[in-house]
């Protein structure tokens, strides 16, 4: 083939209908070899246009109804226009868009323009001291050194101790307000300088949440459902959908591949109950016959010139076969055709879906009986198309996943970093909308790590806190190999980098060495509390003939704000428990109680916060690392709209919760008698005790005024008699205002994967799975208890007895049962079972 030459319709602009209006024609000569980049500059020239003032993008008009217009977008899609251009280019003429008005995948958004311009224009608080961050891992000239543009010159590396957890080489992403880039950054083992401070490449402070105006329910529902990789927008590029076909097969239809053209077609035929046939089947061609030698139905596709979609040239859809003739069984009901007919099913990795359920589904929707083991693979087969892939592809899908979450989500923080022969070895996830929502939340921190249950197992690292609702907000997510010092350093590295370290900041955790020495290290100056409920365990565990008196007294113990109440129940505890008063001196005091601790630790006791997201993601733990990555953008992306709405429609000074605890608060201080000392201290009398109020210096004796940041009962009864506010003594923290404003930012969809756009350096960088050993079988999906801990026994809820649940049941049920009287339903008397021990008793007379 030798050059072509194509018509263009410049200056005219995309209504909302989709259709192209006004402009000029011109017509231009493309080599056989033309690049993407080339038509562009080609273009640009032609019109006089500078692209890095104005933008331009090109479309081409393709006939058809269900996508009536095809970006040109990169090399492969020039390949596809030129192919139709050469058939006839008066028909297909390429469509330039300059200016304001664009065209992106087939619609105009403008709502995503004036988003994308809010987005440049504004600032973040909290974040100007990432920027002050010293380089120590390359120096700015280590992208040029490697071939990389000067886009990736430009490159910000967190900050890393001397000693680098990695033994091999990091690709950064960096919040920048240009578009997201990775830097392959060389440690000192292969030959590169460090200790060169990184360019501080953000001149202007990004705030991409100003003037966003707030997105209506339906919106978010649909993007929360309908965007992404592994969700609804995937199952809707398939074929089959619950109302039948999606996308019949007819003449000109273009698909993807001939796997998916011959998926229609199996599918078309199950639905039609009839069989066909491969007719002829070579590489560039594929002819389908109905199996009966006399009937007309036939379809015949093509393989596009230069690309991998298919077209159907001709398609002959009535049947001419006997009406008595019935296929012997459906041959084209394999396991990949069964797996695209119940792959909407499985959107939710929580819903439990058997191979039985699939063989009922085609019995039902097809008439179609499949055995056993066709389920079991077409049920894989639908979670390989849902999760990117095997777990080998997930990993090659991540780096671009991950330049796409930051170019839909600018300012979120992204961190891979690769081991030798690019291998994956951690990953550091913040979101824009979590880093801008932490200043109004208490600067108290949750952290832990659960072990994740894929074919390369390894563990996920959470970061939370409470919002002023009481909610959990995630702050951060990792993914490293282990619960070992390396991992939690650089894990906790990347949380100071980015959320920075408050003089107040508390971070509660377990008691896992690890965390204890990677905290000590990365926040020297932060108090690091201890999980009250973890240490019970512990202590559970070593004094196992006193649990009840442990718990008992030592959970007072840990809750109570006065130091008064401390010491008597702690004494209380000692005496009880011999040997428990040095054990928990060990551990420290201040680090387990509420009212030892040298900072506010609020009401945060325990991770229960952490824990509770560990079990949201229960079943989201055993997908591949770029669904599980995608799974939990969907929750937050959920959780951030329901929040943000519903603070929105808040119409209290306090957030609910706390509006709810301050009203049980105030009927409690109706009970309690004020005696005035002076105009700000007071005597409140509660009970059998007295209690002093200070409003001069907002303090109680009780200290949980002090403590929690929130009036207490003895302080609301002071309030009831004199002319203080009660909303006017609470923390900013648990204000409407704050709660709004911690969930202001949005998180946004990431397009389907078909219409990711990658630079080449990602898109060319092959991400291996880590280099550890796999073990084959089934794997286990059920934690192993920690120590101390008593996990809860099922209940059957067909005979109530414990240890097994109602599909496991093989008791049998009386058939009249008895009431609470002991008689049955009927007129016949009941027997009651004999005790061993009364077998041989003798009865009494």
């Amino acid at each position: 083939m030798g050059d072509l030459a194509i018509w263009l319709r410049v200056g005219g602009k995309i209504n909302e209908s989709l259709n192209y209006v006004g402009g000029d024609y011109e017509m231009l000569l493309l080599k056989k070899d033309v690049t993407y980049s080339g038509l562009r500059k080609m273009i640009a020239k032609l019109l006089n246009v500078d692209e890095s003032v104005r933008k331009m993008e090109l479309n081409f008009e393709t006939g058809v109804p269900f996508k009536p217009l095809y970006g040109v977008t990169d090399d492969r899609t020039l390949k596809l226009y030129m192919h139709h251009a050469r058939q006839e280019s008066t028909k297909y003429f390429l469509l330039v868009t300059v200016g304001e008005e664009s065209v992106r995948h087939g619609k105009v958004s403008e709502k995503a323009k004036t988003e994308e311009q809010n987005l440049s224009d504004s600032y973040i608080p909290g974040l100007d001291s990432i920027n002050e961050v010293p380089n120590v891992g390359t120096s700015s000239n280590v992208a040029e050194d490697h071939g990389f543009p000067e886009l990736f010159a430009n490159s910000y590396v967190n900050e890393m101790p001397m000693e680098m957890p990695s033994p091999g080489r990091s690709l950064f992403v960096s919040p920048t307000p240009i578009p997201s880039f990775v830097d392959v950054v060389r440690n000192a083992s292969e030959g590169n300088e460090q200790g060169t401070a990184a360019e501080d490449v953000r001149t202007t402070p990004v705030e991409p949440y100003q003037n966003v105006p707030p997105i209506p329910i339906s919106v978010v529902e649909a993007n929360v459902e309908g965007s992404g990789c592994g969700d609804q927008t995937c199952v809707e590029e398939g074929i089959y959908g619950e109302g039948g076909i999606l996308g019949d097969i007819e003449e000109h239809r273009i698909f993807r591949s001939k796997k998916e053209l011959m998926t229609c077609v199996s599918i078309t035929a199950m639905t039609e109950k009839f069989q066909y046939k491969v007719f002829k089947s070579k590489p560039s061609f594929v002819v389908v016959r109905c199996i009966h030698t006399s009937c007309s139905w036939r379809v015949r596709a093509k393989k596009l010139v230069e690309s991998e979609y298919w077209m159907v040239t001709k398609y002959e859809k009535n049947h001419t076969c006997p009406t008595d003739f019935k296929p012997v069984r459906r041959r084209q009901a394999t396991s990949w055709v069964v797996g695209e007919c119940v792959k909407r099913k499985l959107i939710n990795p929580g819903r439990v879906y058997r191979p039985r359920d699939v063989m009922d589904d085609m019995k039902r929707k097809f008439g179609v009986d499949i055995s056993y083991s066709v389920a079991w693979r077409g049920r894989e087969c639908a979670y390989d198309n849902l999760r990117l892939g095997m777990p080998e592809q997930s990993y090659k899908l991540l780096p671009g996943y991950l330049h796409m979450l930051m170019d839909t989500n600018p300012g979120s923080v992204v961190n891979l970093e690769v081991s030798n022969g690019n291998r994956f070895q951690y990953l550091f996830i913040a979101f824009a909308a979590s880093i801008h929502g932490f200043s109004y939340c208490r600067p108290v921190i949750s952290i832990d790590a659960t072990h994740l249950k894929g074919k390369y197992r390894g563990v996920l690292f959470t970061a939370v806190c409470h919002d002023a609702n009481q909610q959990i907000f995630p702050l951060a997510f990792g993914v490293g190999d282990s619960e070992n010092d390396a991992s939690w350093s650089w894990f906790l590295h990347r949380v100071k980098s980015v959320f920075g370290s408050n003089p107040a900041l508390v971070i509660v955790s377990d008691r896992h060495r690890s965390i204890n020495n990677a905290v000590q290290e990365v926040f020297p100056q932060a108090f690091h509390g201890i999980c009250m409920y973890h240490l019970l365990n512990n202590l559970k565990t070593k004094f196992r003939n006193k649990t009840k008196e442990l718990e008992q007294h030592y959970i007072r113990a840990a809750k109570t704000y006065n130091l008064q109440d401390f010491h008597v129940l702690f004494y209380t505890l000692s005496s009880a428990v011999p040997g428990v008063k040095e054990y928990l001196e060990a551990v420290g005091l201040h680090r387990w109680m509420r009212s030892h601790a040298p900072s506010r630790r609020y009401n945060i006791m325990t991770t229960n916060i952490s824990e509770s997201l560990n079990a949201v993601l229960v079943k989201v733990r055993e997908l591949p690392i770029t669904a599980l990555v995608n799974e939990i953008r969907l929750l937050c992306q959920k959780w951030f709209h329901e929040r943000r709405t519903k603070a929105a429609g808040c119409t209290t000074m306090m957030s609910k919760d706390i509006e709810m605890k301050l009203e049980g608060r105030k009927d409690r201080a109706q009970a309690m008698g004020v005696i005035c000392a002076d105009q700000y201290t007071f005597d409140v009398v509660d009970g059998d005790r007295n209690y002093s109020v200070d409003m001069a210096l907002w303090t109680c004796t009780c200290r949980k005024f002090q403590l929690d940041q929130l009036p207490c009962d003895h302080v609301l009864a002071v309030v009831r008699k004199t002319p203080y506010e009660a909303y006017d003594l609470c923390s900013l923290y648990y204000t409407r205002e704050f709660w709004h404003e911690t969930y202001r930012g949005v998180i946004n969809p990431i397009p389907h994967i078909s219409s990711w756009t990658t630079p080449q350096q990602i898109s060319e960088f092959e991400l291996q799975p880590p280099d550890v050993r796999t073990v084959t079988g089934r794997r286990r999906k059920r934690r192993l208890p920690s120590m101390g801990e008593e996990l809860p026994t099922p209940k059957c809820s067909r005979c109530k007895e414990r240890g097994h649940n109602r599909a496991t049941c093989q008791n049998p049920i009386a058939l009249h049962p008895t009431d609470e009287a002991g008689c049955s339903g009927s007129n016949l008397p009941t027997h009651q079972p004999i005790h061993p021990s009364d077998q041989h008793s003798t009865p009494q007379l």
